[in-house]
């Protein structure tokens, strides 16, 4: 089942995400499972049954620790969240358009501004864009959720809807960049 973000507290005791609660709270995809701690060089994440390769994020992002995200990025000059995750839990079944709804059962007024079916990574994602309020918190939500070899990828970008239009081209990238890799390599 999926999870909400949530921040996860350094050695320290303190968060280190600093994005609004409302945007840290999205429910948001998968426990990871196994015992091999999950690895991550700046471009290619492993986890203990899922693998994948993203391009380096843009300088003025800074990678954060945020529960039930394999990678996140965070942009403070534009108040944007990016989130990467996988799971591999034999959901293959599952209409991409379902996984796509699950993030958001948390939200209100919910708004589709776009939604497409595109060839992604050797299969289709459905690419969704929606504006949605948690806790009253206006937020704009660009996702890409991809289903590949019995894995589910989310992809998400979270961002203030003024803000939205600046930090949109560096997760673009990011995610024209991601592909899947074999776990086991």
């Amino acid at each position: 089942m999926r999870r909400p973000l949530r921040r996860r507290p350094t050695a320290a005791g303190s968060a280190t995400a600093t994005a609004a609660p409302g945007a840290m709270l999205l429910a948001l995809a998968l426990a990871l499972a196994g015992c091999g701690g999950p690895s991550f060089d700046g471009t290619i994440y492993r986890g203990p049954d899922v693998a994948f390769r993203v391009p380096p994020a843009p300088a003025s992002w800074r990678q954060i620790s945020v529960s039930d995200a394999a990678v996140a990025y965070r942009d403070d000059a534009n108040g944007a969240t990016i989130a990467l995750n996988g799971r591999c839990k034999n959901e293959e079944d599952v209409p991409l358009v379902s996984l796509t709804n699950h993030l958001f059962l948390h939200f209100t007024e919910r708004e589709v501004l776009k939604q497409e079916l595109v060839p992604f990574d050797g299969r289709e994602a459905l690419h969704t864009v929606i504006s949605a309020k948690l806790d009253g918190v206006p937020k704009v939500f660009d996702v890409w959720v991809l289903k590949k070899n019995g894995c589910v990828y989310d992809m998400l970008l979270i961002a203030d809807p003024a803000r939205y239009a600046a930090s949109e081209p560096a997760f673009t990238r990011m995610v024209r960049g991601f592909s899947t890799l074999p776990a086991d390599d």
